[in-house]
């Protein structure tokens, strides 16, 4: 496969993974909007250096379940009923009331930089997310994982979080100022996303009876 195609797959599929507002892509548009631009960007920075690393992982994991498909096999029957249970939560059960935010306290270029990268780091959600994802366009013949497109796919990984965490950097006065009704949305994108996923992960289980 192009290794462009692997670099824009990492790159749509890590934005996916930070639409939803959470820690990393508040931190950084908070950070910028009470310290300045340069400390929110160097914060994103550091959390795309940890991501490098958690996606090579996945990838290393991706690489052994696919020469152990009986794993494969149970784990996509797994990630099937925990990612209809995300979907039914957020277009059905999801509160609309924006959780409240920790104020950052460092100051320092330096210090956003590793609080980025630590942040990440104990954010590990992404390890798992990108291990079922490259597993599964891997099954489609998207993806090989020889040592190019595991970095191709890294590269766009990275790529794609520190895009999504600087159009929360850039939009965060309009996203801050937002109500009831762009909850609700990003509730109804989020529980969109993962029905999407939901379907593909039963075609390939439906594929492999």
């Amino acid at each position: 496969m192009n290794i462009t195609v692997i670099f824009i797959l990492g790159l749509f599929i890590a934005l996916i993974g930070v639409v939803p507002p959470g820690l990393l892509n508040m931190t950084a548009a908070k950070i910028s909007l009470k310290e300045g631009h340069v400390r929110g960007v160097m914060f994103s920075i550091g959390v795309c250096v940890t991501v490098v690393l958690q996606t090579y992982i996945a990838a290393v994991f991706s690489r052994y379940l696919s020469r152990h498909p009986e794993v494969l096999d149970i784990l996509q029957r797994v990630a099937f009923i925990i990612f209809v249970l995300i979907t039914i939560y957020f277009l059905l059960i999801a509160k609309t009331k924006p959780k409240q935010q920790i104020k950052p306290q460092v100051r320092s270029k330096h210090s956003r930089f590793f609080q980025g990268m630590f942040l990440s780091a104990i954010n590990v959600f992404p390890i798992p997310y990108q291990a079922y994802m490259t597993t599964t366009i891997a099954s489609f013949g998207w993806m090989g994982f020889d040592q190019i497109s595991i970095i191709s796919y890294m590269a766009g990984a990275a790529m794609g979080t520190f895009v999504m965490l600087y159009m929360y950097i850039f939009f965060f006065d309009k996203i801050k100022n937002k109500s009831l009704t762009s909850q609700r949305s990003m509730n109804y994108i989020i529980g969109t996303v993962t029905g999407i996923i939901s379907i593909i992960t039963l075609i390939n289980i439906i594929k492999e009876l």
